[in-house]
């Protein structure tokens, strides 16, 4: 299977815009093997706003959960058992970008974590990151503990105002390349992301 999984050093740094970019940027598709929290859009619905591509892009959730809050928890809350047995890849002869839910350590089962989802599926990863102040830390351990799992790191994107301090720090402390430096998208919408696709450069090449 080709493609990134893509993970975040904590929630709201940017995973969904970012899965948005690489859609676009590599003509792929898209899956949420688990989501959690179903009132309002759900990630995959705000990937197909920004996108503007169609349906069949876009696969099933092997999970569906109905509290916004971590995996184990909205599972718990909903009686549901998750197993890593059951999340298989879709079938599709694109690229298949693949959206954590929170970051790195958030737990699954009572056993579980994310990383292991990473592990299980195989693909490279992709880390979100802010540019704000604390994410050299954020970053930092993040990269260390997909390192202490042998999870193949393909790079880090970062959202937010640009900032060459953070980035060099990242590069440097992270010995890890940053593919791309996103700025917030104001409005966030399928105008905004094709505007920001077109003037933010990849900075060195996915592989």
């Amino acid at each position: 299977m080709n493609g990134y999984f893509v993970t975040g050093t904590d929630t709201n740094v940017g995973k969904t815009v970012a899965c948005a970019y690489l859609m676009r940027l590599l003509d792929a598709d898209y899956w949420k093997p688990i989501q959690s929290g179903l009132d309002g859009e759900t990630d995959t619905e705000a990937v197909r706003r920004l996108t503007g591509l169609p349906p069949e892009r876009f696969h099933l959730s092997a999970y569906e959960l109905s509290a916004p809050l971590s995996p184990h928890e909205a599972a718990r809350r909903d009686g549901v058992a998750i197993s890593l047995e059951a999340i298989t890849h879709p079938q599709t002869s694109r690229a298949l970008i693949v959206e954590g839910a929170g970051g790195v350590l958030v737990p699954l089962t009572g056993e579980a974590l994310m990383a292991d989802l990473m592990k299980w599926l195989g693909l490279p990863v992709i880390l979100v990151a802010r540019t704000t102040l604390g994410t050299i830390n954020h970053t930092l351990l993040s990269l260390e503990a997909l390192r202490a799992r042998d999870i193949g790191i393909a790079g880090v994107i970062l959202n937010g105002e640009a900032n060459e301090a953070n980035r060099i720090a990242i590069e440097t402390y992270g010995k890890v390349r940053i593919f791309a430096e996103l700025p917030f998208l104001a409005p966030l919408n399928a105008e905004t992301l094709d505007f920001v696709s077109r003037s933010s450069p990849v900075r060195t090449a996915f592989v």
